[in-house]
């Protein structure tokens, strides 16, 4: 039965539904957690504190994924690249699924005290763990299945996944917060969008279950048992690969993250708008970045190849840095609109042609490692800390500071593409030993 896998080939259209719609329930469980820690968690799961006390606090668990995050990508690569692209991604799937459902049924701290911010941890772990496996195999079934010239569009597939999540998550709190009265939705509404998860992860697991391996990781198997220690392989014969491909993903993390969880906190914590409003701008502006995603993915394949897209946009990512301050803090709820749309359609440029530049770092051998590893490590440097930091940086600096924190991180990641130049391997070179 395996070797049958093995043998066939996924029509196109199911291979790209599957590497869209999987990582869109697990990017919308991510960010669902998200929201509702910028906006509940921390007066429900954390004693009585100053508001922005309990904010950090909230924005501390928020973190915790993004530990669990490279020890998901090993333990999920380590099978990804021994077992199988499907099999793994299905396990990941179903890892983040369940953790996101139960999150839905922890008790509040006013309830069950302490045990509440700690098993809130435990799940949100359980998150980034199992999202630590999913972007790079949903990744790799996109760029795996791709004719020729159409790489970096085959790789946007996974990566809409991302605003579409964020559409979903946050347009059914959008929706709670209409329907219902602050204290229902603080009391009990929130819970909502986290045992709904259930029946997106039924459809991805659906879609996924019908899929066949890679043809690239079919022909490496045909070539050669698979490694031993796929870990071990990578950083004794790709360490510098992993090092650049890490600092290159640093930039779309700390974007995301200031232009969502920071600026969705700080607009109704900090500035006092409303939570629809904050809302509405978030989900008008994320289209933006669908927008920055393809058109970065097609310039990629048609014109500039995807290591010179992703330079071009960490560049137009320094010079937004810099808008944050007037327009963010302008008080204008159309400036920050604009701030927000500005930023995340240059997100989709830094963001767009990732799966693919990722995916040709690495042979097929260990390309599940490699490019799961340095992705999610990117995210525990670029984005597991960002709303934390942007927070205490706008208390005590101002929103200047936030704004130069993103410039910073997008100038790093650009020296790493710089200094990546020729690194890249062939599509055809997949069966090195």
């Amino acid at each position: 039965m395996e070797s049958q896998s093995h043998g066939r080939r996924s029509a196109p259209a199911r291979v790209l539904l599957a590497s869209f719609v999987g990582t869109a329930v697990e990017f919308y469980d991510f960010y669902v957690y998200a929201t509702a820690a910028s906006l509940v968690f921390g007066e429900l799961f954390f004693p009585q504190a100053s508001k922005p006390a309990q904010q950090l606090a909230a924005f501390a668990t928020l973190a915790v994924a993004f530990v669990a995050r490279p020890v998901g990508a090993v333990l999920f690569g380590h099978f990804g690249d021994r077992v199988g692209r499907k099999s793994t991604l299905v396990a990941s799937l179903l890892t983040m699924g369940l953790s996101t459902m139960l999150v839905g049924l922890v008790p509040t701290y006013a309830q069950i005290g302490w045990w509440a911010p700690l098993i809130l941890c435990v799940l949100r772990f359980g998150q980034g763990f199992g999202l630590g496996g999913e972007w790079g195999g949903a990744a790799l079934l996109a760029v795996e299945n791709a004719p020729p010239g159409w790489r970096a569009r085959y790789g946007s597939a996974p990566q809409m996944g991302a605003p579409a999540g964020f559409i979903c998550a946050n347009g059914l709190f959008l929706l709670l917060g209409l329907w219902l009265t602050p204290d229902q939705f603080r009391d009990w509404g929130w819970r909502v969008p986290f045992l709904g998860s259930a029946l997106l992860v039924a459809l991805g697991l659906w879609i996924r279950l019908k899929l066949t391996e890679t043809p690239e990781f079919a022909a490496a198997l045909r070539h050669a048992p698979p490694p031993g220690m796929p870990l071990g392989e990578l950083l004794s014969r790709h360490g510098r690969a992993t090092v650049a491909g890490t600092a290159g993903a640093i930039a779309c993390f700390a974007l995301y993250y200031v232009a969502t969880a920071f600026a969705l906190g700080y607009g109704t914590k900090t500035l006092g708008f409303p939570m629809t409003a904050m809302l509405q701008v978030q989900l008008g502006a994320i289209l933006f970045m669908a927008v920055g995603i393809y058109a970065a993915a097609w310039s990629a394949d048609r014109r500039w190849g995807e290591r010179g897209v992703l330079a071009g946009g960490c560049v137009a990512a320094i010079v937004t840095g810099f808008l944050m301050g007037p327009m963010m803090g302008s008080g204008s709820l159309a400036l920050i609109f604009a701030y927000l749309a500005l930023t995340l359609l240059v997100m989709g440029f830094v963001y767009g042609p990732l799966g693919a530049w990722l995916s040709g770092l690495f042979p097929a051998r260990v390309r599940y490692t490699g490019a799961s590893l340095a992705f999610n490590v990117a995210g525990v440097l670029g984005g597991g800390l960002t709303p934390l930091v942007a927070q205490a940086l706008a208390g005590r600096y101002g929103l200047v500071a936030v704004g130069l924190y993103g410039s910073a991180a997008a100038a790093l990641s650009l020296v790493a593409l710089l200094v990546s130049r020729g690194r890249m391997i062939h599509p055809a070179a997949v069966l090195e030993p």
